[in-house]
């Protein structure tokens, strides 16, 4: 790992863990805890394949004429993901992608998709980010969450969109929070058997593997550019905190709920 890497990761790491110990999972302590939480984790869910396809066009070829890139090992990468992420098994074998997935997570333990299923119906007829968060009443934390993906969509810039996907968006979802699910799964029986797989799925692809491979694309399209370095540390704190908000906005809802 190289020293811009490692301070990289260095910088961001206090950040990171405030959000993998963050206080929200605390507090998930019945069924309705959860459907709060998984009413604003979703947006997260959902605004991850509009990143992870930025940066396919970015890293890849997808246009034609076809001409290949100079990186094999990052076009595999990035591919793989997408494969994984847009077109997964659910648990009985059928082609989804892991946003689907959660939806039927939701589905199963009757947490409400009202916002989210109204958000991607306006934002699909419009095109408009404003409107749709309206009509949809987004959640203000997961209003200014998506907004800051399509804030790093916009600029177009992949070492930026690498970082914010690597540091970001990987491995953020804390050991503890599985194991908290597995013990509401044995009070609440049938309810949460689709969201323990889309876990399970998450842990297997979001593995050690791909950690690896998510920031020696970092190093790779930063190279030795002390600036490009710069624009990747500002932008990965700044993704950490629109995380660290979302899952503030979690938490009071559930607190709110539970007076």
């Amino acid at each position: 790992m190289n020293t811009d890497l490692e301070n990289l990761i260095r910088k961001t790491e206090d950040l990171r863990d405030d959000i993998i110990n963050h206080k929200v999972f605390s507090v998930i302590e019945t069924l309705d805890d959860l459907r709060i939480f998984m009413q604003f984790h979703v947006f997260a869910v959902w605004d991850f394949m509009s990143l992870l396809k930025t940066l396919q066009n970015s890293l890849t070829c997808t246009s034609v004429p076809w001409f290949p890139k100079d990186f094999g090992e990052l076009v595999y990468f990035i591919n793989e993901i997408v494969l994984c992420e847009e077109s997964d098994i659910d648990s009985r074998g059928i082609r989804k992608s892991h946003y689907e997935l959660y939806i039927d997570a939701m589905n199963e333990c009757n947490a409400d998709t009202t916002s989210i299923d109204m958000f991607l119906e306006v934002l699909g007829k419009t095109k408009d980010f404003n409107c749709a968060f309206s009509k949809s009443e987004t959640p203000i934390e997961a209003k200014k969450f998506v907004e800051f993906t399509f804030e790093v969509i916009k600029i177009q810039k992949p070492h930026i969109l690498a970082a914010v996907f690597a540091i970001g968006r990987e491995d953020l979802i804390p050991k503890m929070f599985f194991s908290l699910v597995n013990e509401l799964d044995l009070n609440f029986p049938q309810h949460l058997s689709l969201f323990k797989f889309y876990l399970e799925r998450h842990i297997e692809i979001d593995g050690d593997h791909h950690s690896d491979l998510s920031l020696k694309m970092i190093k790779h399209l930063c190279g030795n550019c002390e600036n490009l370095w710069i624009e990747a540390e500002v932008f990965s704190i700044e993704s950490l905190k629109k995380r660290k908000e979302l899952w503030d906005g979690a938490y009071n809802s559930i607190i709110k709920n539970k007076v």
